[in-house]
């Protein structure tokens, strides 16, 4: 067999048995994919600083990059196994086995997944095999190149299938049919002077489409609202099942709130605001009478991510949301539900698409993130960032540092601003909406022309001004004073 046709015979089975792979957890469970389970395992493998990194580097598109690498590297795998195999087909069917194997693996670690999901890596652990010996026969019968458009036609065929299937269950019409999810109780209406949009801060309320995400999981559940259920359970009183309809028909409330990501470095992307409709879990956990001794809610996200959260807190502050900015949550956010706390970073209290509520202590459960190095208590930290002047950026005439502060629930008092190491000056701050929610500020430097570099620190409510040294995220969040060097012509 010829090295090209060799390495084509290679790649073309490993396409098949991914297609077919797909088509199969397309009726049994998406994550079953066993592309996507190698991939969700690799995430969940992946040390804590190298998570940090690919965040860091590549912000939103790092499971982008993750599922690119792994294509990289499956495909070389594939392209060696069909070189190695020029005389006999064992080293290629030896490959596909273990490829195969190492699929059925990853499914079976999925906590999201059920019985019947195993059909998918096993579908592709045959097909690969199959179509691999099938090429290898057909290549040494010199009719390989018709046996090569089949195959090819064939497997595109199954992966778009899949595709389609798999995304079949109908989200947007679900959400559409929701209908009005007004509150009974409305949150303040934000006052015109509460950012400094044409200063450079973002707008008070973000849009939905820019509010940050950060996942575990690479494929976004699909759940409709007419489908789910919450679960409230363990030491509680009444156990008990929430239909989307029964949070829906309650006395809903509306909050402004601020959601930070603990992966947030000094100055990052990674904070949000934006108005959430729903119920308060401490209704919800008295009605099912909390039992003494409990101390952690440990939540349960349908794609299998769980988080503890402090429960004191959460029956103090917690909601369980069902709307976001007026409308119901957008499937990449959390629908049906979402848990959102103001005051805890994401990681311990965010949980999207939330289907399980265990009251426990933390000397029983652990979260998706304690085992991986992070902290688990992590109230969110007063910090603060320069949005504009933007680094190495060039500046006419007076300059205007404009910014954003957080410190939920303590809120922000102040923030002063100074410049190349000069003395502190106390920034203007926009309207205080909520403790729970970012404030924005600025502040107009008369600057002589040339290189400057300006910093910013935040003091809260409590007196606390924000840590000058520079901390890494890992375990509970960055600390360290922002600055941006620019250029005054």
């Amino acid at each position: 067999m010829k090295p090209a046709k060799a390495a084509l015979t290679g790649l073309l089975a490993l396409v098949a048995a991914l297609a077919a792979g797909h088509l199969v957890a397309a009726f049994v469970g998406l994550s079953a994919s066993p592309y996507l389970a190698v991939g969700n395992a690799a995430i969940d493998l992946t040390p804590s600083w190298l998570k940090e990194f690919a965040v860091t580097t590549f912000g939103t598109y790092d499971k982008l990059v993750l599922l690119t690498g792994m294509a990289v590297v499956l495909a070389g795998i594939a392209i060696a196994a069909g070189l190695a195999s020029t005389r006999s087909p064992l080293p290629g069917s030896v490959t596909a086995v273990v490829l195969g194997l190492v699929g059925l693996a990853a499914v079976l670690s999925r906590p999201d997944i059920g019985q019947l999901s195993v059909l998918a890596p096993l579908a592709s652990l045959a097909v690969g095999l199959y179509v691999f010996r099938y090429l290898h026969r057909e290549t040494q019968d010199n009719e390989s190149r018709r046996a090569f458009l089949i195959t090819a036609g064939v497997a595109a065929a199954a992966g778009i299938a899949g595709q389609v299937f798999g995304s079949r269950t109908d989200v947007e019409g679900s959400r559409a049919a929701v209908g009005d999810l007004t509150p009974k109780t409305k949150a303040p209406e934000i006052p015109v002077n509460a950012d400094f949009v044409k200063d450079g801060t973002p707008s008070f309320i973000t849009s939905n489409k820019d509010f940050y995400r950060i996942d575990t999981a690479l494929s976004v559940p699909r759940i409709r609202a007419e489908d789910w259920t919450l679960r409230v359970h363990g030491m509680v009183e009444r156990p008990t099942v929430l239909t989307f309809d029964e949070i829906r028909r309650r006395d809903l409330v509306e909050e402004t709130v601020t959601l930070t990501c603990v992966s947030n470095e000094v100055g990052g992307p990674y904070i949000s605001t934006a108005d959430f409709t729903g119920i308060r879990i401490g209704d919800v956990l008295r009605e099912a009478g909390v039992k003494a001794g409990a101390d952690q809610l440990f939540s349960t996200s349908d794609d299998g991510f769980t988080a503890g959260s402090p429960l004191d807190y959460v029956l103090e502050r917690g909601l369980i949301a069902i709307a976001m900015n007026g409308e119901p949550l957008p499937a990449e956010h959390g629908f049906p539900a979402r848990l959102v706390v103001p005051g805890l970073y994401g990681y311990i209290s965010a949980t999207k698409w939330v289907t399980d509520l265990n009251i426990t202590t933390f000397a029983k459960e652990q979260g998706y993130w304690m085992p991986r190095g992070w902290a688990t208590k992590a109230p969110i930290k007063t910090m603060s960032r320069i949005d504009r002047p933007k680094r190495q950026g060039r500046v006419q005439g007076r300059t205007v540092v404009a910014g954003t502060a957080w410190a939920q629930p303590r809120g922000v008092a102040k923030v002063e601003v100074r410049a190349d190491g000069g003395p502190w000056q106390e920034a203007q701050l926009g309207a205080d909406v909520s403790d729970s929610t970012w404030r924005m500020w600025r502040l107009e430097l008369d600057l002589k022309p040339g290189s400057h570099t300006v910093e910013c620190r935040a003091t809260d409510k409590s007196g606390y001004t924000q840590d000058q040294a520079r901390l890494d995220p890992v375990p509970d969040g960055a600390t360290g004073w922002h600055s941006a060097s620019f250029t005054v012509e």
